[in-house]
């Protein structure tokens, strides 16, 4: 992680960017996801769910049976852009999943009463 940079700042430099019709710089992009990871597991603690972005993050979240071992039972995936799109609501959770842009296994994955992630800087 970059420490210096303002991670609630990324998140509104990604959206800007996007509202400009522009791909966000990896590294605005990279903060975004990870404080936008690092508030959901904020608003939804614990390790039932294992929520990846790959390059940039994964989290374990949500209350329930922690996981331990091998595969998660509970497993969100997507790519930046998806994750940054959903978590700020500028995408539905249902439109990611049925578009197959988001991956959510499981019975404990679906997110979206933690959604917009709006104290990461998204509002």
């Amino acid at each position: 992680m970059s420490p210096a940079h303002n991670k609630s700042e990324s998140v509104k430099q990604a959206l800007d960017a996007l509202d400009r019709g522009v791909e966000p710089e990896r590294t605005v992009l990279r903060d975004a996801v990870r404080a936008l990871l690092t508030e959901l597991s904020r608003k939804a603690p614990g390790r039932s769910v294992e929520v990846r972005i790959p390059p940039f993050g994964a989290i374990q979240c949500v209350p329930g049976p922690r996981h331990t071992r091998g595969t998660p039972p509970n497993v969100v995936e997507a790519d930046p852009m998806t994750w940054l799109l959903v978590a700020t609501q500028r995408m539905t959770w249902a439109d990611a999943v049925r578009d197959g842009r988001l991956r959510a296994s499981g019975i404990r994955t679906d997110l979206t009463e933690y959604l917009p992630l709006t104290g990461a800087g998204a509002d």
